[in-house]
């Protein structure tokens, strides 16, 4: 955690202490590293990285082709400066349900957000926190089909798809969305009362937004409207595929553990080809580009997640992690393993200051145990899902979170300015929630 807050390369850093770590736990360094670390790491890699290549590819042709910043542009000047603080965490979580990656909303929402706040007198000091309530909390893991990284992971380890646990994913998402926003509305409205403004600020201030040539909502929309359409239909027509196709491929995964990634990335590939068709206007010249930086992009997400996954496992395999494990495990609030697993993914996401890898090394290693665990008591493995998802998005917004840190950078805001509403609207209040499904939605019956 330190020195991932002090900027060094968790790709880096992950290898050097899990290796620390094995070598003071009496085993051979070597092996370790090329025998322990390395298969978890790229075990990850081959289930997700054209996950993450397909998705960063498509956030960077919805941003170079200005779909983005229509579809941000429509939503603030819709709802206006009136209803500013909703329309900012509207515009992130559009973005964000229809797959644009949570970088590329920053980059396209930040200008309009901006231009907004000033516009209505609103400190710019919240505008991070309700980029970070739309766009790293409830469409990132709890709304039904959301393609994010987060919403996947765990259909690898439970058999589930992206529309796992519907009815809890709704109601996480009204609370949090209820609860952030009047959080930020309390603050903002304090805020004024004091007397303070949007602020003097000199750094990463927008200039003025040419809105002129940006492409029309409707061919900006489509493209992500088609993608959760195709992933939600595509899922069902895999999923329902002969097991014997995979037999000539040995030691390959069920279909059923495979058929949401491979709906998700038919939606991806057609929905990418779909915004360079519609928006060629604004694409001419740039395709290539766009394509070759979103891959080149992807590159450094999968590998810093993979290498964390890498650490996680190493450190799961030595005898001072099954105490923790079996702490954890003990956990059995109702009988059933749904607050275990919450707390579980919560801690790693936090030690990692990743959602994805927190979530990713917690799956990785005790998932089989809290699979058992549900079918032996009766409880449907969509809610294992749903949860491992939720939890994810809680302590991963610790101040050293890569996004957290690249949110502020974007926004020219420091951690002493913003982190307390970044804090409450993706931590607080996320975990609060979370908690409480976790502990309810077995007790009162809904999926």
């Amino acid at each position: 955690m330190f020195f991932a807050y002090r900027g060094w390369s968790v790709i880096l850093m992950a290898p050097v202490f899990a290796l620390l770590a094995a070598a003071a736990s009496g085993l051979h360094v070597l092996p370790s590293y090329t025998e322990l670390f390395m298969p978890k790491m790229v075990t990850y890699i081959k289930n997700f990285f054209p996950i993450f290549m397909l998705g960063a590819v498509f956030g960077k042709v919805m941003e170079d082709s200005g779909a983005a910043r229509s579809i941000a542009h429509w939503v603030v000047r819709s709802l206006g400066k009136e209803r500013a603080i909703i329309a900012v965490v509207l515009a992130c979580a559009i973005l964000t349900y229809g797959g644009v990656s949570l970088f590329v909303v920053a980059f396209a929402v930040y200008p309009f957000a901006a231009a907004l706040f000033k516009e209505a007198g609103i400190p710019k000091r919240l505008i991070p926190a309700c980029i970070a309530l739309g766009s790293f909390t409830f469409t990132m893991v709890a709304v039904p089909g959301t393609p994010q990284i987060q919403n996947m992971i765990p259909t690898r380890y439970f058999g589930t798809t992206a529309y796992a646990a519907p009815v809890t994913g709704i109601l996480y998402t009204i609370i949090v969305f209820v609860a952030g926003v009047a959080w930020l509305e309390w603050r903002r409205r304090k805020a004024m009362l004091a007397g303070e403004g949007y602020g003097q600020h000199t750094k990463n201030e927008p200039e003025a937004i040419d809105n002129n040539n940006l492409p029309p909502v409707w061919s900006s929309l489509f493209p992500m409207v088609l993608v959760l359409l195709l992933n939600f239909v595509l899922t069902k027509v895999f999923t329902g595929l002969k097991p014997d196709i995979m037999k000539p491929f040995q030691g390959a995964s069920p279909v059923s553990q495979v058929a949401p990634t491979w709906a998700l990335l038919v939606a991806l590939v057609i929905g990418i080809i779909t915004a360079i068709c519609l928006n060629w206007r604004t694409m001419k010249g740039k395709y290539v580009n766009s394509l070759n930086q979103g891959t080149l992009g992807s590159l450094l997400a999968i590998m810093n997640t993979a290498s964390e996954v890498g650490y996680g496992n190493t450190i799961a395999a030595l005898i001072g992690f099954q105490a923790i494990a079996e702490a954890l495990m003990s956990i059995k609030v109702g009988g059933m393993p749904l607050v275990s697993e919450f707390i579980t993914v919560n801690v790693l996401a936090g030690i990692t200051g990743s959602a994805s890898g927190g979530m990713s090394i917690a799956l990785e290693t005790m998932s089989k145990q809290y699979l058992d665990w549900a079918l032996n008591v009766g409880l449907n493995p969509q809610l294992l899902h749903r949860i491992a998802a939720m939890a994810s998005s809680g302590f991963d917004t610790l101040p050293h979170n890569g996004a957290v840190i690249t949110l502020l950078a974007i926004c020219g805001l420091t951690h002493r300015e913003s982190y307390l509403d970044i804090c409450m609207v993706s931590l607080v209040i996320t975990f609060t929630t979370g908690f409480l499904m976790a502990l309810l939605a077995p007790v009162i019956g809904f999926v």
